[in-house]
C-alpha cells in the first residue's frame, strides 16, 4: 500500500475543523467572514467541513482574519499542503466528491463498524455481487463504468490485508434479509461463499441478526462508525465519525452526542445479533438454499 493510504480526507477534515474553531474563537459569523473575504457561503462551508482541499494562501488569509499567530498559521499551511495528496481512488473517473471523502476516511480508519439491512457491504462483496449491485443505481451505467466501479470496490478491500499501516478491524452486523434478497442463485452462492471466507480473517467479524430477533433499534437504516488512530503524539486523532449514505450524497456526524447515540444503537444491535459461530452456521444454511 502506498504512502498515500489515507488520501487527503483526514488532513482536510482536521484543517477545516481547526479553521472553524479559530473563526468561532474570534467570534466571527459565517456571514461576517464571507463578507470580509468576498467569498461565497458554500465555499467557506466546503473548507470548514473538509469537502475540498484548501490552498495554503487561503489558509493564511483566514488565519490573518482570525488573528492566528505565525507559528499556528505555518502549521495550518503545511496541513493544507498535505490535504492535496491524492488517494488511489483518484485514478478512477466518475466518483462523486462526497464518496471520495469517505474513501479517504475508510483508508485511514483503525476500526470500522458497519450495519447493513438489505445488501452485503462493499468491503466484503464478491466481484459478481459488486457488479450486479452497481447496475441497480438510479441511472443506467455503461458496461465500462460498471466494470470500473467493480474494480474500485475490489481495490477498497485491500485495506483488510495490508501490513502498513496495520489493517483495520472490521465488524459487520447484517440483517438476515441481506442473505436472502439477491441477484440469482449463482451470484448469491458465490457471494455467501466469499462471506464465509472473509469470516476466517482475524480482523473481520461478520454477525447476522436473524428474522426471529424481531424489531431492533437500527430501524432507521444502515450506517458506518469509523474510529481513527493517533497518527502522532502532537496531532489529535480524527474524532469517531458516523457515515450514512443516500443516492445523492452522504452525511457525516462527529459531535459527541451523535457518536454516543449511534454507539448506543450499535450496542443494541450487538445484543440481538448472533455470535460469530452461529452466524457462520446461518450463512452456511442460506448458502445451501442458494446452491443448485
Amino acid at each position: 500500500m502506498s504512502s498515500d493510504h489515507g488520501g487527503s480526507s483526514v488532513p482536510r477534515r482536521q484543517l477545516g475543523r481547526r479553521l472553524r474553531e479559530l473563526r468561532e474563537s474570534a467570534s466571527l459569523t459565517v456571514a461576517q467572514v464571507v463578507t470580509a473575504l468576498e467569498w461565497s457561503k458554500p465555499r467557506l462551508w466546503r473548507y470548514e467541513t473538509g469537502q475540498v482541499p484548501i490552498h495554503p494562501n487561503d489558509v493564511e488569509t483566514m488565519c490573518r482574519l482570525y488573528g492566528a499567530g505565525p507559528e499556528l498559521t505555518d502549521a495550518l499551511r503545511e496541513l493544507a499542503r498535505q490535504s492535496k495528496a491524492k488517494g488511489w481512488w483518484h485514478a478512477y473517473a466518475d466518483i462523486p466528491e462526497w464518496f471520495q471523502l469517505f474513501l479517504g476516511m475508510e483508508q485511514a480508519a483503525s476500526r470500522l463498524r458497519q450495519y447493513e439491512a438489505e445488501v452485503i457491504p462493499g468491503l466484503v462483496q464478491s466481484p459478481a455481487y459488486a457488479r450486479a449491485i452497481t447496475t441497480l443505481g438510479p441511472r443506467e451505467l455503461p458496461p465500462a463504468a460498471v466494470e470500473q466501479r467493480t474494480a474500485m470496490r475490489m481495490q477498497r478491500q485491500q485495506i483488510l490485508t495490508r501490513r502498513e499501516p496495520r489493517a483495520p478491524e472490521l465488524e459487520i452486523i447484517l440483517s438476515e434479509s441481506a442473505l436472502v434478497r439477491g441477484f440469482g442463485a449463482e451470484i448469491m452462492a458465490d457471494q455467501l461463499t466469499a462471506l464465509l471466507a472473509f469470516t476466517e480473517r482475524p480482523n473481520v467479524s461478520i454477525r447476522v441478526i436473524p428474522f426471529s430477533a424481531g424489531p431492533h433499534v437500527a430501524y432507521q437504516g444502515p450506517f458506518v462508525i469509523l474510529d481513527f488512530p493517533r497518527e502522532t503524539q502532537v496531532r489529535d486523532p480524527e474524532p469517531t465519525t458516523i457515515y450514512q449514505e443516500s443516492p445523492t450524497g452522504s452525511l457525516y456526524l462527529d459531535k459527541p452526542s451523535e457518536v454516543e447515540t449511534y454507539s448506543a444503537v450499535w450496542s443494541g444491535l450487538d445484543t440481538v445479533a448472533l455470535d460469530q459461530a452461529t452466524s457462520r452456521k446461518l450463512i452456511t444454511h442460506r448458502l445451501e438454499g442458494w446452491s443448485p
